[in-house]
């Protein structure tokens, strides 16, 4: 045998073997995907938090673009921020006056009753 031959040969076969286990290592790393994949354990739950969030959303859209009371006693309304905002302009072009109705609307609606007087000391047996 010619030694050129041969030694294209053993090139040859040697680059085979390369490529084949380039080819078995792929194989082995898509079949261990494949094996190793699971579905997301919280993919129920997921669907339920959606939910949820676009019953949010939906309820705070339809909050924030409709007037209603909030506590129709103490006199306390939800508005739209067009709304509020036009009011307050109209409102405040009498500075003086509108503070003093808006320190008496926020009385009126967050009124915390004073705290009770602390009771008497005792006298010291020292004194």
């Amino acid at each position: 045998m010619n030694s050129d031959t041969a030694c294209c040969s053993r090139a040859t076969l040697n680059w085979f073997g390369v490529i084949g286990a380039f080819l078995v290592m792929v194989a082995l790393v898509a079949a261990l995907k494949h094996y190793t994949t699971v579905d997301p354990v919280n993919r129920v739950r997921a669907a339920e938090r959606k939910k949820i969030a676009a019953e949010i959303h939906q309820k705070t859209a339809v909050e924030l673009s409709t007037v209603d009371w909030i506590d129709k006693a103490k006199g306390v309304v939800r508005l739209p921020n067009t709304v509020a905002t036009t009011l307050a302009v109209k409102q405040w072009q009498d500075p003086a006056k509108a503070r003093a109705e808006l320190l008496d609307r926020a009385a009126k609606a967050f009124f915390v009753p004073p705290p009770p007087p602390p009771p008497p000391e005792k006298k010291s047996e020292f004194e």
